[in-house]
C-alpha cells in the first residue's frame, strides 16, 4: 500500500513540475485547442521568444480561423528565425486565408505578400513540398492580370515530380481539373494512385470518376479495388 501510494506522489509530483508549454503541448495532441491556447499563452509571457510556443499559437489560431492571429504569430517567427523557410509558408499560408476572407480591395494588398512569401520559402529549402503545393494553387486562383498563370503553376508542379512522384502527377491532375481536361487529369491521378495507393490518391482519383466524369461504374471499381 505504501508502495502504490509512492508511486502516486511521484505521479503526482511529475505531473506539477510540468510547464505550461509541456501540457499546452499535450492538450494540443488531443486537439483540446481552448484548453492548448490558454496553456501556451501563458508560457509565452515568460518565455516571450520561445518559437514552438509561437508556432503553436499560429497553429490554433490558423485551426480557428483567426487568420490576424495567426499571422502575427508566424510573421513573428519569420522575422526572428529568417532562414526557415516553413514560417514563411505558414505566414504565407495565413495571409493568403486572410485575403480570401477579405473584400477585394484589401485582397489586392495582401496578394504580392503572400506569392513572396511562398517564394521565399521554395528558395529557402529546395525540398518543401508544401511550399511548392502553395504556389501551384495560387498562380492557378490568381487573375492572369495580377500574375497567375497555368505555366507557372506547372514550374512548381514540376519540381514536386522531381521531389515526389505521387505529389507530382497529383499537382498536374489538379492543374488539370482546374481547367477541366478530365482525361490527362484521369491519367495523372490513376499514375499517382498507381504508385501511392493511399487514402489521398484514391480520394483524388474517386471524386473526378464520380463528379467530374460522371461515371459511376468506374469510382465503384476503383472504391471496390481499394477497399480490398
Amino acid at each position: 500500500m505504501k508502495y502504490l501510494q509512492l508511486i502516486f506522489f511521484f505521479c503526482s509530483l511529475l505531473t506539477f513540475s510540468q510547464s505550461s508549454f509541456e501540457k499546452g503541448e499535450s492538450l494540443l495532441a488531443q486537439k483540446k485547442m481552448n484548453e492548448a491556447k490558454i496553456m501556451l499563452q501563458e508560457y509565452l509571457i515568460s518565455h516571450p521568444d520561445h518559437a514552438k510556443t509561437m508556432e503553436y499559437l499560429g497553429d490554433i489560431a490558423g485551426h480557428q480561423k483567426k487568420w490576424d492571429e495567426a499571422v502575427d504569430n508566424y510573421k513573428k517567427l519569420k522575422n526572428n528565425f529568417p532562414r526557415t523557410a516553413n514560417y514563411w509558408y505558414k505566414y504565407g499560408g495565413a495571409l493568403g486565408m486572410k485575403a480570401k476572407e477579405s473584400n477585394k480591395f484589401k485582397a489586392l494588398g495582401l496578394i504580392d505578400e503572400v506569392e513572396e512569401s511562398f517564394l521565399m520559402a521554395a528558395k529557402l529549402d529546395s525540398k518543401h513540398i508544401e511550399t511548392r503545393w502553395a504556389l501551384v494553387m495560387l498562380y492557378l486562383e490568381l487573375p492572369g492580370i495580377i500574375g497567375g498563370s497555368e505555366k507557372k503553376a506547372q514550374k512548381y508542379a514540376d519540381e514536386l515530380m522531381v521531389l515526389s512522384k505521387v505529389n507530382g502527377f497529383l499537382a498536374k491532375g489538379y492543374i488539370d481539373v482546374y481547367f477541366k481536361r478530365y482525361a490527362k487529369a484521369e491519367s495523372n491521378y490513376k499514375k499517382a494512385h498507381e504508385i501511392g495507393n493511399s487514402k489521398i490518391t484514391f480520394e483524388k482519383l474517386y471524386d473526378l470518376y464520380l463528379n467530374k466524369l460522371k461515371d459511376k461504374a468506374k469510382a465503384n471499381k476503383l472504391k471496390e479495388q481499394f477497399e480490398k
